[in-house]
């Protein structure tokens, strides 16, 4: 690999005080995006934000399709009532699909058209293995165990690369330390990789971790010495805590009537907020949110995935409204590694599944439509007799995201070994 980007990777990984060794794990396959495997243009200003809801969220109770005489003879007890069910049924969007009525934060995007929700979707992989099922979903290579970098740090990498003879002036006004940012405690597998890329729990932990007597000692001596590539890669490493320092976050104030929620959850997307709004040059985000492994107790209208979703939506609604009008340039894409069972279990819950659904979200957006080709759920129709059948794959919907809002090109390498991309697309973007 590229010599300047494993002092790099090592510098930021210097400047939160914590060691992940991850960036010394890079794949051959990431060694030759380095070596200029080709160029995406990604339009400049454009930001990507991920979510990932991890322990496989239960699609048919998040969009519901109401519409659907064996959803109800499937979950006699934790089924979503129809819509005129009053304050327990679904939010209707299209009179066979509705949302969970403790997403109604984010009604009002579907009615701005900026929501698109897709279903029955998910990864060809027949894993009901949690981990197994995030790694696939987040190296994009369903049933390969050997993909050791995310598709999202292959798009990073890339972008940074150039045809022979081109100039690099797109790669160098992308080479912000703060491009990439998980606001995880580690790197998350999408983002491990050759580029570059920052996790931290919080801006205000990056930037009292990165201060004090220790560092300033340690950028001294990276001002001494020859102009080696360490001292460039410790000066990027300081230039960071000065972008932050200037973005001031502890004194940010939300804008819009923007009200987050104080969970962790709510309060990362906030600060993903304050990176964009400070022109740091953010262009991938990631956060993720635990606690959607329902096999007991999950409840309908009321109850544990209720109390999930509440926080779920208000986050994402408070997030599009304190953006304002940079949700043109900005979309914000769910996602969860399985769905569950189509039937309830005997514990008033239900077990892993097979589809899923996700969330699109943003100004580029063609929202106000369920997408996905809906596969039913008669006996017959179920995957393996027991889970929503899986109509949509999730590099259709990622990879339609990562070309048009990223302005990605080179698919194959993104996502290796998914024939024809482009001929599956939904047209949701």
């Amino acid at each position: 690999m590229d010599r300047r980007v494993f002092m790099k990777s090592g510098a930021m990984a210097l400047v939160t005080m914590g060691l992940s060794p991850s960036f010394l794990r890079r794949t051959a396959f990431g060694a030759e995006l380095l070596q200029g495997a080709g160029t995406l243009g990604a339009a400049r200003g454009k930001t990507l934000i991920c979510l990932f809801q991890r322990g496989a969220a239960d699609a048919l109770n998040v969009v519901v399709p109401h519409g659907e005489a064996a959803y109800y003879r499937l979950r006699p007890n934790i089924a979503i009532g129809r819509p005129e069910v009053a304050g327990q049924g679904a939010i209707d969007l299209d009179g066979f699909f509705g949302l969970h009525p403790a997403l109604a934060p984010m009604k009002p995007l579907w009615d701005r058209g900026l929501l698109a929700p897709i279903h029955a979707v998910g990864s060809p992989s027949s894993t009901r293995s949690h981990f197994d099922a995030q790694d696939y979903m987040e190296t994009g290579t369903p049933d390969q165990k050997g993909t050791h970098d995310g598709w999202l740090n292959r798009y990073l990498a890339l972008q940074g690369t150039c045809e022979a003879g081109c100039a690099h002036d797109t790669a160098h006004a992308k080479d912000s330390p703060f491009r990439a940012v998980a606001m995880t405690q580690q790197t998350p597998r999408i983002l491990e990789g050759p580029a570059a890329t920052i996790a931290m729990n919080s801006l205000d932990e990056f930037s009292v971790r990165a201060t004090g007597p220790a560092v300033d000692r340690l950028e001294a001596l990276y001002r001494t010495g020859s102009a080696d590539v360490v001292h460039a890669a410790g000066g990027e490493m300081f230039e960071a805590v000065k972008i932050l320092r200037a973005a001031n976050p502890e004194r940010y104030l939300p804008q819009n009537g923007a009200s987050y929620p104080a969970s962790q959850f709510g309060q990362r997307l906030r600060q993903i907020a304050q990176l964009i709004k400070a022109d740091v040059g953010l262009e991938v985000a990631f956060a993720d949110v635990g606690g959607w492994d329902t096999h007991v107790n999950q409840g309908g209208a009321t109850g544990q995935l209720a109390g999930r979703l509440d926080d779920f939506a208000r986050s994402i609604a408070a997030l599009v409204a304190d953006l304002g009008d940079r949700m043109a340039d900005t979309t914000i894409m769910t996602m969860s590694e399985f769905g569950r069972t189509a039937r309830q279990n005997g514990n008033g819950g239900t077990d892993h599944g097979h589809a899923s659904a996700l969330f699109v979200i943003g100004g580029d957006v063609k929202g106000g439509k369920v997408y996905g080709r809906w596969p039913g759920l008669e006996l017959e129709q179920l995957y393996e007799g027991r889970d929503l059948a899986l109509t949509t794959d999730f590099r259709a919907v990622f990879s339609e995201v990562a070309a048009k809002q990223l302005g990605a090109t080179r698919l194959d390498a993104l996502f290796p070994g998914f024939e024809s991309p482009r001929a599956s697309w939904l047209g949701m973007v």
